[in-house]
């Protein structure tokens, strides 16, 4: 008879099922993995450079060691512990020039400084624009449920097009988009797809460190160096020649150089009346070299076979790469290391996998997928979602940790903007009984939602959930933790200086860790399948594939 569990969930959140004995997690291990993986013997672990080889073999030395097998692609009947990811590559060689042209003057805009131009990842080897006209178009976003085109009839073809990040309801808080809560309307990556779709020339976004979530030295570090993207058949369909950023104070001088108030006009963007600009009179100009190649990357994929259905899955996430090595920082450094993020979610996911090998075996089967590429937008979890070692339809739900916090234990815990699902209740639930409290993202603006790797398994419609520490610390409360995030966001993230040192209280990771560790053993030995709520944008996509979970068992 099929389980009364889920129908539960929203007033108690609890699973039939008792969650088996298992060793606790021990917070040195992951600061032991966080040390290697963040030295700067590892050069920042970026894709498709000797790093990587690096990075691959400790992850499979320490997997193995842990006692897990390999679960990745197969090879003459067995199993590799790796899954290729093939990737193309991008690589600005030489100088970049970018120029602005206005009645009585000539602007050149230093790359990396007033305007970041990522390297074009249409296919162009040479990308050399002459005096484009420029069109404003709001927020960029065409949403026809929502009545929403900021493109109205502007032909942009031949033309770059500049646009506001986040959405139009950031500012007010309310609205057609969800208010403060980032769509995924207000991400980057959408709109540079929107620009595609409206065959523009080239799409510059403004930043702005509020709406953005993080300074231009993100931007900066994220955006001029080498970028990748899945293999396409026509990249240009998915990519505009010119795609970057440029600081608002350039796209304030920009709109004033043809008679045009940025104040006024963001106004007006955020409403469905809003019209684009042509600025009359203002073009761009930019020229550069393009080094494309094709490279192979690899997700690393392990198991601990389940004893009583092992075609049922839940799957641990967690992204191994960082940025490499880059542009200097003030004190010359030049590694960008990434202890927290993501060193430190691989070294947590090693020792949840440790914890499952060596307790009792799980009556559905354990993966880990740690993938490539995230920093690059999400391109190992996405290969995955779109070529699975595993079918997607009897994967239970996927559990993504994405830089967990050392700043020590706290009485609450997050997750990566609103899952909507009964995965979440269960998470819920599931710190409760470890006495902590759910606290919704803080920053639901920030879209974390869309940055993570669980993202394109819940695009496939698979429960995912991506875990984020809390910041109610035991040493200090919401202030302490609070300052804390934002110094890391100010001065580490995506910065040379996110390291390890010795100020790291990794009980708090260790805290984390056994969390996503007993809600893992409590889905391992039920026979349920969370479920998205009834509303949810991606409900439709799993129960397309409920008939491949109606054989398997669907509750105690």
């Amino acid at each position: 008879m099929k389980t009364l569990l889920f129908a539960a969930v929203a007033s108690a959140a609890l699973i039939t099922a008792p969650a088996l004995a298992a060793p606790s997690i021990s917070g040195e291990r992951i600061g032991q993995h966080v040390e290697v993986l963040a030295s700067d013997a590892f050069e920042g672990r970026a894709p498709a450079t000797p790093a990587e080889a690096k990075t691959i073999a400790y992850m499979v030395e320490q997997l193995k060691a842990a006692g897990l097998s390999p679960a990745g692609d197969l090879k003459d009947g067995q199993r590799l512990w790796t899954q290729d990811v093939p990737l193309a590559r991008f690589e600005i060689e030489g100088p970049v020039e970018a120029t602005i042209l206005a009645p009585g003057a000539a602007i050149t805009l230093k790359q990396g400084e007033e305007i970041a131009i990522r390297a074009a990842a249409n296919g162009a080897e040479r990308v050399d624009i002459d005096k484009a006209p420029i069109v404003f178009a709001g927020y960029g976003v065409v949403a026809p449920e929502r009545d929403w085109d900021d493109f109205k009839d502007m032909d942009v073809n031949g033309k770059v097009v500049v646009v506001l990040v986040n959405d139009p309801d950031y500012e007010a808080g309310e609205g057609d988009f969800g208010g403060k809560a980032m769509t995924y309307y207000g991400r980057w990556t959408y709109k540079y797809e929107e620009a595609a779709r409206q065959g523009a020339l080239g799409l510059l976004v403004v930043h702005e460190s509020e709406p953005a979530s993080y300074g231009w030295a993100t931007v900066k570090n994220s955006n001029t160096n080498e970028i990748f993207d899945i293999i396409r058949a026509e990249p240009s369909q998915a990519h505009v020649p010119v795609e970057g950023w440029i600081q608002r104070d350039v796209a304030v001088d920009l709109l004033a150089r043809a008679g045009l108030d940025f104040e006024a006009l963001k106004a007006e963007a955020q409403t469905r009346e809003f019209q684009p600009r042509l600025l009359e009179g203002v073009t761009f100009s930019t020229a550069f070299d393009v080094d494309a190649r094709q490279i192979i990357s690899q997700n690393v994929v392990a198991e601990v076979a389940g004893a009583e259905r092992p075609d049922e899955r839940i799957l641990y996430t967690s992204h191994w790469d960082h940025l490499g090595v880059g542009a200097p920082d003030a004190d010359g450094d030049t590694i960008y290391n990434g202890a927290m993020d993501n060193a430190a979610g691989v070294g947590a996911v090693i020792e949840i996998a440790r914890a499952f090998a060596q307790g009792p075996a799980p009556e559905r089967t354990v993966n880990v997928l740690l993938v490539t590429a995230e920093e690059k937008g999400l391109l190992g979890s996405e290969y995955y979602a779109a070529n699975p070692l595993y079918p997607l339809e009897t994967t239970v739900a996927v559990l993504n940790l994405d830089a967990p916090s050392p700043a020590g234990p706290a009485r609450d815990f997050s997750a990566a903007g609103d899952a909507a699902s009964q995965l979440q209740d269960l998470l819920i639930a599931e710190g409760a009984a470890q006495g902590r409290t759910f606290k919704p993202d803080p920053r639901p603006e920030a879209g974390r939602f869309f940055r993570s790797d669980h993202f394109p398994f819940v695009r496939a419609g698979v429960p995912s959930i991506s875990f984020r520490s809390g910041q109610d610390l035991v040493e200090g409360g919401v202030e302490a933790g609070q300052a804390w995030s934002r110094d890391y966001t100010a001065a580490q993230y995506h910065q040379p200086a996110d390291e390890y040192g010795p100020d790291w209280n990794l009980e708090g990771m260790a805290q984390d860790a056994e969390l996503l560790l007993q809600l893992g053993l409590e889905l391992a030995n039920s026979s349920d399948w969370p479920e998205w709520k009834a509303g949810s944008e991606f409900k439709a996509a799993r129960d397309a594939t409920a008939a491949g979970r109606q054989s398997k068992g669907q509750g105690r």
